[in-house]
């Protein structure tokens, strides 16, 4: 279906970011500060009108939103869709937003049941899926386990294109407040790469993480690491944690292959903590991915 030209957002906890298209090009990119994060009730749709719209010359273009613009933090909330869901479902499942003139649709986020119980919830991942599934006609083929980081990390399996379950893990919101909240801090910090490899070792199984945490500290104040080192530690003791035990609850043995997608230095990290637990890895831009989704979601698509 061809729309002209038209809005792409992707807008998330700490960042928004914006694309004009027309057809397959890409006209203009930008970001913005404005994560749901920092808003005030109502004020999305003031910045989405005042100050996204103009700054993209997009102020009478339909748009398409992904992202926890559609959360209870945002605009206004697109029902979650359960689980499993295909991009056609999806698709038929778009929220219209009442009050947008030109129009505006945001990307529902979807709900599953964790495999080890519980619910669990995510919003704009799923579009980052879809949208990196299109790239290859194999890849909406078998089974996929896909891991995507950030902030709140998405684990989602895929079945023949279809999302059919998902696990979080609030490894980076951790991270964050640990190290700014906690006996780690540690003062400033270089990113170091044989700190990191050591966190990696550190993390062992991923049991225990409450306990080999402290290591970050007694590794410290002992002597064994300097206060300039403490951060990458960290951060590859939490990933690697991760990257240790989450693939055994989708029961995915070593040796097998994990797709990571999202920004390239935090994949990067992902795709080193992977490979020290035995799984195969490729890695893809999140920024691609989110994009492709949201072109997939407002013009339609073909197989």
């Amino acid at each position: 279906m061809n729309v002209g030209a038209w809005l792409a957002v992707d807008w998330g906890t700490t960042n928004v970011r914006a694309w004009l298209v027309d057809g397959a090009r890409v006209l203009r990119r930008q970001e913005f500060a404005l994560g749901v994060g920092q808003l005030q009730p109502g004020d999305a749709a003031r910045h989405f009108r005042d100050t996204i719209r103009p700054a993209m010359d997009a102020a009478d273009l339909p748009a398409m939103l992904c992202g926890m613009i559609g959360s209870t933090l945002g605009w206004e909330v697109a029902p979650y869709v359960d689980c499993p869901v295909d991009l056609l479902a999806l698709r038929a499942r778009l929220h219209r937003v009442d009050a947008a003139d030109p129009p505006a649709w945001i990307v529902p986020g979807l709900k599953g049941q964790r495999p080890d119980g519980g619910p669990d919830v995510m919003r704009g991942e799923e579009t980052q899926v879809f949208g990196w599934a299109l790239g290859n006609e194999s890849r909406s083929a078998g089974e996929r386990l896909i891991c995507l980081p950030g902030t709140h990390t998405k684990w989602v399996r895929c079945v023949d294109g279809r999302i059919d379950g998902f696990v979080t893990a609030m490894t980076g919101e951790l991270f964050a407040l640990l190290r700014n909240h906690s006996v780690l801090r540690a003062g400033p910090a270089q990113d170091d790469e044989n700190a990191f490899a050591r966190g990696l070792e550190a993390a062992g199984d991923g049991n225990a993480l409450a306990s080999r945490i402290f290591t970050a500290r007694s590794r410290l104040v002992s002597g064994d690491m300097a206060a300039t080192q403490v951060e990458s530690y960290f951060s590859g003791l939490l990933i690697g944690a991760e990257a240790a035990a989450l693939p055994a609850l989708f029961r995915i043995d070593r040796g097998r292959r994990i797709t990571v997608i999202g920004e390239r230095s935090l994949s990067q990290r992902y795709r080193q903590a992977l490979a020290a637990n035995g799984f195969e890895v490729d890695t893809h831009d999140g920024e691609a991915a989110a994009l492709a989704g949201l072109m997939a979601l407002m013009t339609g698509f073909q197989r």
